[in-house]
């Protein structure tokens, strides 16, 4: 992460990890205070907590309007996994 390769790091569905305690939420807060200044990170996923969206720069809140699990479909490969 240090090694100035990348500037983005996408992290899907983190969110997850942390609100089914799967990881701690300190380290990861951790890393955020420590990452080079040039190094964004993006956390995607519901039910974020508190103290993570505090140590975020940007927050987005994204809704549905539209989706096709509402029609029945279920979750697709590609799409939702």
């Amino acid at each position: 992460m240090g090694s100035g390769k990348f500037h983005l790091i996408v992290l899907d569905e983190f969110t997850y990890l942390l609100n089914y305690n799967i990881l701690d939420l300190q380290p990861v807060l951790d890393v955020l205070t420590q990452k080079p200044a040039d190094l964004h990170i993006a956390f995607t996923g519901r039910y974020a907590p508190k103290s993570l969206m505090d140590a975020a720069d940007l927050v987005t809140e994204m809704r549905p309007v539209k989706h096709p699990y509402q029609a029945g479909v279920q979750g697709q490969k590609g799409i939702e996994f």
